[in-house]
C-alpha cells in the first residue's frame, strides 16, 4: 500500500501562557534578538542554568514521546507539551518565535523540520520527529527525537537508526581544539556510506540566553567552517537525513519543510556543553525511544 503524503490540517488557536512565567525577548513581538556568540566563557552559575533548562527540555520530550501512538493528533501532543512546560514553570521556546504558532514542532514522514502541530492523527507506520525547546532559568534547552508510530517498515527503521548514529558520531568529535567542520564531515561520511542524503538548508546552532546563537553547526563538510571548538561553547547538533533527495520545499505556511521528492526524513538533536576535556550532553537521557 502506498503511503499517503502529509497534508496541512487545521491548526487550533494559539495557547496562552500565564503572566508569571518568565518569557524570552520575542514572546510578545515575535522578533528574536540579534545573533550572539555562544562561546564566551560561561560562569559556573550560567552552566548550571543551562543544565536545568536542558534537563527540563528532556523531561518534556520524554513525556511527549511516551504519548505517540496511532490515532493521537499532533495538536494533542502539542497540548500535552504546552501544559507540561507551564507546570514546570518554563516557557515553550518555539511559541511566537518569528510568529510560530505552537509550542513544539512535529515533523511526520516527509516533513523534515518545523512541522506545525494540527489535527492530523498519526497513522500506523508513520515516523515522527518531536522537537522540544524550553526557556527556563534564563536559558534555552533544545532536543528532539524521531520515533516510530506502531510498526514501521525496514526502510524507516534503517533511516532512523543511521540518523541516530550520525548524532552519536558527531558528539564524539566535540572537544576543545577540534574544528567545527569535523562534525559535518563525520555526519556526511556515515550518511552517504548508508545511502542517505543530508539536508543542507537547516543546521545546528549556538544556544544559551538566546534560542539561536553563533556558531552555526553544519551537518555536512565545509572546508571554510574551520572555527575551533572552545570550552564553554553551548550548541546543538541536529542532523537531518533523507531517504531520497536532500532538497527541501517549504509550504505556504512558511515553516513546514518537506522533502522535494516526498521521501521520508529523520532527525535527532541534543544541546551540548563543551568542557575542558570533552563534552557534556545537557539534554541527555536513557537510550533513544526507538530502541526501547
Amino acid at each position: 500500500m502506498q503511503r499517503p503524503t502529509v497534508v496541512a490540517g487545521i491548526i487550533s488557536p494559539t495557547r496562552s501562557v500565564p503572566s508569571h512565567i518568565s518569557r524570552p525577548e520575542y514572546a510578545y513581538s515575535g522578533v528574536p534578538a540579534p545573533y550572539k556568540l555562544s562561546c564566551i566563557k560561561k560562569t559556573a552559575e550560567q552552566i548550571e542554568r543551562m543544565r536545568k533548562a536542558g534537563g527540563l527540555a528532556r523531561e518534556v520530550l520524554d513525556t511527549v514521546l511516551a504519548a505517540v501512538h496511532p490515532g493521537v493528533s499532533t495538536d494533542e501532543l502539542d497540548c500535552l507539551a504546552h501544559q507540561h512546560i507551564l507546570a514546570l514553570g518554563a516557557y515553550p521556546s518555539p511559541l511566537n518565535y518569528m510568529g510560530f504558532p505552537k509550542s513544539i514542532c512535529t515533523s511526520v514522514n516527509e516533513v523534515v523540520v518545523h512541522g506545525i502541530p494540527d489535527n492530523r492523527r498519526l497513522m500506523e507506520g508513520d515516523i515522527i520527529n518531536c522537537d522540544v525547546t524550553v526557556y527556563a532559568h534564563g536559558m534555552h534547552g533544545d532536543c528532539s527525537e524521531t520515533v516510530f508510530v506502531g510498526e514501521v517498515d525496514d526502510e524507516a527503521k534503517r533511516l532512523v537508526q543511521v540518523t541516530w548514529e550520525c548524532l552519536l558520531r558527531a558528539i564524539d568529535e566535540v572537544c576543545p581544539g577540534n574544528k567545527l567542520n569535523a562534525i559535518g564531515l563525520v555526519i556526511e561520511t556515515h550518511a552517504r556510506q548508508n545511502g542517505f542524503s543530508i539536508v543542507r538548508e537547516f543546521t545546528g546552532h549556538g544556544i544559551g540566553e538566546n534560542f539561536h546563537m553563533e556558531p552555526y553547526v553544519a551537518h555536512f563538510y565545509e572546508s571554510k567552517n574551520a572555527m575551533l571548538i572552545k570550552e564553554g561553547m553551548t550548541f546543538t547538533i541536529e542532523p537531518m537525513l533523507n531517504a531520497g533527495s536532500a532538497e527541501c520545499v517549504v509550504w505556504p505556511d512558511k515553516w513546514t519543510a518537506v522533502t522535494a521528492d516526498l521521501a521520508r526524513s529523520a532527525q535527532f538533536e541534543h544541546t551540548l556543553l563543551v568542557t575542558a576535556d570533552g563534552v557534556e550532553i545537557l539534554t541527555g537521557g536513557r537510550e533513544p525511544w526507538f530502541l526501547r
